[in-house]
């Protein structure tokens, strides 16, 4: 076992976290212009040289921009082998973009052809990641069923051993694009209800294409950004305008003492500083007190 650096203990679970890869049949460019095949390439390579754990990678939603069978078989074709390299499970969520009947049969290898939402409940070794379907057919806007709640009621009244953590499309919090409030998820208030005061430990979301954090319930929420296309929140205020550039997933880092959430941009950039891995094992040998001597002592101190 690794020492204990600073404040916090080691995570006892990682999360890659990836949202709205948005892939269209035969590969093709999103608008014409997207290469997302090479922007969730890009993801992939940097996990790979990551290295390290991996307990879990959960996409949340707009898997397939049209709900394109082809387009499912070619992001199961992504990461697929990503899961096997770290040996941890994928969970898929749905998102608006999605079409249930082909997401059933693709990805999760189901032949039920219903439309019922696909919620999913896995157990991450004592982390219990609970999925929900926040789709709603026919519409961009999201939203939970009676149903959905009163069952997810039902699954946390028993807590988890490490807790709980939710992932679905739309994310229950604010965002300053006023287009986006039109297509958030409705009915909150509900939703709120069930969440206070359970183990449920933080929220992953995707849909608005940016990175952005809030609370909700008392319970953090984490959205990641798209690997396809981002959301400019640059543009002017009440302009909404996509671009191809800063996409990103994140790393969701699970302590015994709270949830972290960090930002992975997918492009390369060129390296301003390093310190190979012979720093942090020389670290790792020392006691604090050699710690700060080594590394946090200024010249002149």
């Amino acid at each position: 076992m690794r020492p204990q650096l600073g404040h916090f203990r080691a995570a006892d679970r990682i999360i890659a976290h990836l949202s709205d890869t948005h892939f269209l049949a035969e590969g093709a460019p999103l608008y014409g212009r997207v290469d997302t095949v090479t922007r969730l390439a890009e993801a992939v390579e940097r996990l790979v040289e990551r290295g390290g754990a991996l307990d879990a990678i959960v996409v949340t939603g707009d898997v397939a921009d049209r709900g394109e069978e082809d387009a499912y078989r070619r992001v199961r074709a992504a990461l697929g082998p990503l899961g096997e390299r770290f040996g941890c499970p994928i969970i898929w969520g749905m998102g608006n973009h999605d079409e249930r009947s082909a997401f059933r049969r693709v990805l999760l290898d189901e032949t039920d052809e219903n439309e019922a939402p696909i919620d999913q409940v896995v157990d991450l070794d004592g982390l219990r990641l609970i999925a929900l379907d926040s789709a709603v057919p026919g519409f961009h806007h999201g939203a939970l069923t009676d149903a959905q709640l009163d069952s997810l009621a039902d699954v946390l009244a028993m807590p988890a051993p490490l807790g709980t953590i939710l992932a679905l499309h739309h994310p229950p919090l604010p965002t300053p694009l006023g287009a986006m409030t039109v297509l958030e998820l409705r009915g909150m208030d509900r939703l709120e209800e069930v969440v206070r005061g359970t183990d449920v430990r933080a929220i992953l979301g995707g849909h608005l294409h940016y990175p952005t954090a809030a609370t909700f319930a008392g319970v953090p929420v984490f959205v990641a950004g798209a690997t396809s296309y981002t959301m400019d929140l640059g543009a002017p205020e009440r302009e909404l305008r996509g671009i191809d550039g800063a996409q990103s997933f994140s790393l969701v880092h699970v302590h015994p003492e709270t949830v972290a959430t960090s930002l992975v941009p997918t492009a390369t950039a060129a390296v301003a500083t390093r310190f190979g891995t012979d720093l942090i094992e020389k670290l790792e040998s020392l006691d604090e007190q050699g710690r700060i001597d080594l590394w946090s002592r200024m010249p002149d101190a």
